[in-house]
């Protein structure tokens, strides 16, 4: 086992780099636009998540509502679901906007806050555009205009971590002449569905140190689901130094940089650019006092219960990042000397939501 000085670095807490609030530019003739994203899918897989969008309205009297005012959700899509919807344009009662076209996005990005690039921060992966109308002029009070983007492959999961972010956005533009186009952006999440390994052995390992301390651990599987049962036990078959508890925790390590999100990465900093990020999800304190030669500590932990937003294992996500997860178990002596042995388990997603 690997010994240990230093308790496990607390868990990193990343800013939320995206504004609800957007303010744009007036146009000559005074009037001012609001543009409305309702997104919306019939299908049954699909799941909604409540967030707290408003209505906002900047200094210049151009206002904005995100999601409508009736409807103040995120909607969850599974791969190949389409993403449809409708966009509404409002303007003050005798008021006319003069545009040069008005076009909708659909954008996979990446954000990685140690791109290795000042001038670029994120990263598209998916990019469709259509044209929702020709240039013209708006007269009405309201333009309801109908889009849809059909079948999407989505290639990766939305995501939050430390230092990387991938978000889907539906984007919507209305171009004016010699001024930069009025813009909203409304965020999607994107789940993706997992499959069964057809073989999941258990994991077994023998650990200690020399004629000090040998124990056995066993973990029924490898392969979980987010809402799955870790079960397993750890058996003592020498025991010479004084145990005063036993703990278990779940680690997720977020590898990020350019070019690498492989196991095993090394963490490296500046030039390098590929940076691991390592937080502790939970922790658990499975026995309490010393134990004998031939004890067995069982375990069973509930993934469903951490606290944290538990993701599937991300092997290597686009080439730029990976995240992986460990079952991390610590003995502490008397001297509140820590020996720990990690082991990596694999998690995939087996329902939306």
């Amino acid at each position: 086992m690997e010994k240990s000085s230093s308790k496990n670095p607390p868990p990193t807490n990343q800013s939320n780099s995206e504004q609800d609030r957007l303010k744009f530019r007036h146009n000559e003739d005074n009037a001012s636009v609001i543009s409305d994203i309702t997104s919306h899918t019939h299908n049954l897989h699909s799941s909604t998540l409540a967030t707290s969008s408003h209505r906002t309205q900047s200094n210049n009297g151009m206002s904005m509502t995100p999601n409508g005012a009736l409807n103040d959700i995120t909607y969850a899509y599974g791969n190949g679901q389409k993403v449809e919807g409708n966009v509404s344009l409002f303007l003050p009662p005798g008021k006319r906007f003069d545009h040069m076209g008005i076009k909708i996005q659909f954008l996979g990005q990446i954000y990685m806050q140690n791109s290795g690039n000042e001038y670029k921060s994120h990263y598209d992966f998916i990019s469709l555009v259509k044209e929702l109308q020709p240039p013209g002029v708006l007269l009405q009070n309201r333009t309801n205009i109908p889009f849809q983007f059909g079948a999407i492959e989505s290639q990766h999961e939305t995501y939050c971590g430390c230092n990387v972010s991938v978000k889907y956005l539906v984007r919507v533009l209305v171009e004016r002449k010699f001024f930069p186009p009025i813009e909203k952006d409304e965020e999607i999440i994107v789940q993706l569905l997992g499959v069964e390994p057809p073989i999941n052995n258990p994991i077994k390992m023998e650990v200690g140190i020399e004629e000090c301390l040998h124990i056995e651990f066993e973990y029924e599987k490898r392969y979980y689901h987010l809402k799955d049962v870790i079960v397993g036990k750890i058996d003592f078959l020498l025991v010479r130094i004084k145990i005063k508890y036993m703990e278990l925790s779940v680690i997720r390590r977020e590898t990020n940089g350019n070019g690498i999100a492989q196991p095993g990465a090394s963490t490296t900093d500046g030039n390098g650019q590929i940076v691991s990020e390592t937080q502790n999800l939970t922790k658990y304190e499975i026995m309490d006092g010393a134990p004998v030669k031939g004890e067995t500590i069982p375990v069973r932990l509930y993934l469903e219960g951490i606290p944290a937003d538990l993701t599937p294992t991300y092997a290597n996500v686009n080439n730029r990042f990976s995240v992986r997860y460990f079952l991390n178990l610590v003995l502490v002596d008397d001297d509140d000397r820590r020996y720990f042995k990690q082991q990596e388990i694999i998690l995939w997603r087996k329902e939306l939501g």
